[in-house]
């Protein structure tokens, strides 16, 4: 279903209204109703004036939010095409997904930080309820939630029938230790059937979890007017919600997270023989452009939408064109993501894309503590007078830069890792091999690099005409309008993130 890039006025609305100034005016209708004192003159001049009122302020504000949607409609009224697509499915073949992290009722601060919403049930029912209403307005194919409220029985028989009324399969998945939020996704049954569904459990003391969803189109390709053999395209989707970086440290326990996230998809499409197919990851990433988790998903071949439908680079310059997230800190970012892979002919190992964000991370602690090159190998070499850094004096920088916690670095990733920077493979690191392997290390360049090769490379086979499926960026769309250009509306309360929803186009691409 193409994706109406007007929203509902009346749903938009929903977004800005405070619990408190619906509160007063039900306040006023139920004394206008109960008041048997006042004269039937009395009250329809009070209606009237009521009436008059309310028209007027909500004319205004739909005017504006008209007026909002316009100019992201004039600003956005392009479509990408990629270097690798060469014959594009007609208009009504798309899929558009939605993620939204809604902000569990257990965590959202009200007035001060020990009153939370949950425990009023008035606000946290009309905030969800609003969020069904956008949510069902924009009518995406495939939706994924994070900090849904799955201790709560009432919120969760609420989504359970709105969804189900709007015919959505729905599967939720729980943080582990009962933390009292986890994950749904919802896939409409009139786009897609869900061939399987697998959870996965990371066990790490964020108690996070992934979706992963198998889901096939209901529609074959031939059916929207190309003329090829029946084709019923086949999707891997993840649904997830990363820990939150309260330091440094945290970085390797979040790309550890997505090392299993991908690691587990590998390991699904050979255990069940899968060809080639696209893979959508969604969810609330807790982590900017500029983050290592952002850079190891780029390495291996995966596209920001949001980014590709803006025509935005990897560049500094273009790392805050966006937000999609006020932290409880009060920071704005855009940590929100629906990442695409489509099929490639070629990409880094997991492994090798897994030991250079761990490089990187390493190089990264040793500026952070404003070391020079010079420094920060003699702290490699510890207590060692040659001038080399050795396997042991590694674990032991390891170590003092907190990566060798319980939900660190393990002993085969530490052999991996020193493998991997031990290029001559003597045993031992030498300056220039530090400086090649840590210090220089350079991220963008080598995942631009490799896009470019890949993108030659499958222009030399075309002529093998070997096609598969795949997506192109259509459009994609933030809400409110406000942060598609960096600035957070202080009069937008229906969560601390932005809904975030992409539509993608089928394309034929040759491998």
């Amino acid at each position: 279903m193409r994706r109406n890039r007007l929203y509902p006025v009346t749903h938009s609305l929903l977004a800005f209204i405070k619990p408190t100034a619906c509160y007063t005016s039900i306040q006023f209708l139920f004394c206008y109703k109960t008041n048997t004192s006042t004269s039937p003159n009395e009250k329809q001049t009070a209606q009237k004036s009521l009436e008059r009122d309310n028209f007027a302020s909500i004319s205004t504000m739909i005017k504006g939010r008209e007026e909002d949607a316009k100019f992201c409609r004039r600003k956005r009224k392009r479509a990408w095409r990629g270097r690798r697509v060469c014959c594009v499915v007609p208009e009504h073949g798309v899929l558009s997904c939605t993620t939204f992290n809604i902000l569990a009722p257990i965590y959202k601060r009200l007035d001060h930080e020990n009153t939370r919403e949950s425990d009023y049930r008035a606000y946290w029912l009309s905030r969800n309820q609003r969020i069904l209403d956008q949510l069902l307005a924009d009518c995406s194919s495939i939706i994924c939630l994070q900090e849904v409220w799955l201790g709560n029985e009432e919120l969760v028989n609420l989504y359970e029938k709105r969804l189900g009324d709007a015919n959505y399969d729905i599967f939720k998945l729980a943080r582990t230790n009962n933390r009292g939020d986890g994950l749904l996704a919802a896939v409409s049954k009139g786009n897609f059937k869900v061939i399987n569904y697998k959870e996965l459990l990371f066990n790490d003391f964020g108690d996070r979890v992934a979706q992963l969803l198998h889901v096939e189109s209901i529609i074959p390709f031939s059916q929207t007017g190309n003329g090829d053999e029946n084709i019923q395209q086949e999707i891997l989707i993840v649904n997830t919600h990363l820990l939150f970086p309260h330091d440094r440290t945290f970085c390797i326990v979040r790309l550890k997270q997505v090392y299993k996230i991908l690691q587990y998809i590998e390991a699904y499409q050979k255990e069940n023989k899968l060809g080639p197919m696209p893979i959508i990851l969604s969810g609330d990433w807790n982590g900017s452009k500029r983050g290592q988790v952002y850079q190891f998903l780029r390495s291996q071949g995966f596209v920001s939408s949001y980014d590709q439908a803006h025509h935005y680079t990897d560049n500094d310059a273009d790392c805050h064109k966006w937000v999609s997230h006020r932290n409880h800190r009060g920071n704005i970012c855009g940590v929100d993501f629906i990442w695409l892979l489509n099929p490639s002919m070629q990409k880094k190992t997991l492994k090798t894309s897994w030991n250079q964000a761990v490089l990187a991370i390493i190089k990264n602690l040793l500026r952070a503590a404003s070391l020079s090159e010079y420094n920060a190998f003699e702290l490699l070499k510890a207590d060692n007078s040659c001038d080399y850094i050795t396997y042991s004096s590694f674990c032991q920088a390891m170590y003092q830069l907190n990566l060798l916690h319980p939900n660190g670095l393990e002993s085969e990733e530490i052999d991996e890792l020193w493998a991997h920077a031990d290029l001559d493979r003597n045993g031992v690191l030498d300056f220039q091999e530090f400086m090649t392997s840590i210090w220089n290390t350079e991220w963008r360049n080598q995942f631009e690099k490799t896009c470019e090769e890949e993108t030659i490379l499958e222009q030399e086979h075309l002529s093998n005409n070997e096609v598969v499926y795949g997506f192109t960026v259509k459009d994609a769309v933030l809400f409110p309008p406000e942060v598609e250009t960096g600035i957070w509306p202080d009069n937008y309360n229906l969560s601390d993130h932005a809904p975030l929803t992409v539509t993608f186009s089928p394309v034929k691409i040759f491998t």
